[in-house]
């Protein structure tokens, strides 16, 4: 059964930092890629971060980059999302993702994916 477990989320100031995480279990980092994704009251669900889960490519949505890592860590069976110089309209419900490798398609839209977390709620204050 695949499992995937947010946390990590919090109320920061702008400027501040959290590290989100998510446990994975029941399938192979090899197989998906891993995405972040957003979702603030009344809008879609949008892809902040993904990271190909076999070569480790990573992909950012503009808005984050430079602000944002994405990583991996397999003795975990955890990605992580480092972010920093928070702004307030990076608040949102945070979820991770997983996207099947044998999928071609965009790694930033939601309807795609095949596993959802449930959500961890970051929030900046201004």
């Amino acid at each position: 059964e695949v499992q995937l477990v947010e946390s990590g989320g919090g109320l920061v100031h702008t400027g501040g930092s959290l590290r989100l995480s998510c446990i994975a279990s029941g399938f192979s980092f090899d197989d998906y890629a891993i995405t972040w994704f957003r979702q603030a009251p009344g809008k879609e669900r949008e892809g902040v971060s993904c990271i190909n889960g076999e070569s480790e490519l990573t992909f950012y949505r503009d808005a984050v980059k430079g602000r944002f890592t994405i990583s991996i860590d397999r003795a975990k069976n955890t990605v992580f999302l480092q972010m920093n110089s928070l702004k307030p309209e990076d608040t949102a419900v945070y979820y991770c993702g997983i996207l099947s490798r044998t999928k071609v398609a965009p790694w930033d839209s939601a309807r795609w994916y095949d596993y959802w977390g449930q959500g961890t709620q970051v929030t900046v204050s201004s």
